[in-house]
C-alpha cells in the first residue's frame, strides 16, 4: 500500500448525457471550448487545470499550459502520447488505456481519477475528463480537461 490513494472515481458515460453528469460536462459543451483552441486556453488564467486534445489518426497531442504544469513539464515542450502515458502510475495507466479504448470503440466519454508522477514534484492525483469528437460513426479525436484534485 502506498501513501497515495487516488479516489475511486472512474466511469464511462454516453456523449448524449455529457451535461447531466457533472458541471464540467457543461463546460465541455459550452461555446467557450468551441471558440478557444486548447493551445489558447491559457488566456483564461486557470491554475492547475488544463484543456487537452489527442488526434486519433497520429496520436499527436495539443495541451494548454495548465496540462504542462500538472505534469511538471516546461510549457510548449514536445511530448508524445507515449511519453505522457508513462507519467501515469502503472495502475492508473492501465485504467486510462482501458477506458480510452472503450471511449474510442463505443464513442463514450469517461472520467478517471489517476495517480500521476510529474517530471518535477511528488506524485499527485489528477482528474481526467475525456470525450470523443466524432465524425459520422467514428471517433477522430479525444479531448477534455485535466485538473489536480
Amino acid at each position: 500500500m502506498t501513501a497515495f490513494e487516488p479516489l475511486a472515481l472512474f466511469h464511462s458515460w454516453p456523449l448524449a448525457e455529457q451535461g447531466q453528469h457533472f458541471d464540467l460536462g457543461l463546460v465541455m459543451n459550452s461555446a467557450i471550448t468551441d471558440a478557444i483552441a486548447p493551445a489558447d486556453m491559457d488566456r483564461l488564467g486557470v491554475h492547475h487545470v488544463g484543456c487537452w486534445e489527442c488526434n486519433l489518426e497520429d496520436n499527436s497531442l495539443i495541451w494548454s499550459g495548465g496540462v504542462f504544469d500538472i505534469f511538471g513539464l516546461p510549457r510548449g515542450s514536445l511530448i508524445t502520447r507515449e511519453d505522457a502515458a508513462a507519467l501515469y502510475s502503472e495502475d492508473s495507466r492501465a485504467k486510462m488505456e482501458a477506458l480510452r479504448a472503450h471511449a474510442i470503440r463505443h464513442r463514450r466519454g469517461f472520467t478517471l481519477d489517476a495517480e500521476i508522477r510529474p517530471v518535477i514534484g511528488a506524485a499527485r492525483c489528477m482528474r481526467l475528463i475525456c470525450a470523443p469528437v466524432c465524425e459520422g460513426d467514428r471517433a477522430v479525436r479525444l479531448h477534455g480537461l485535466k485538473f489536480i484534485v
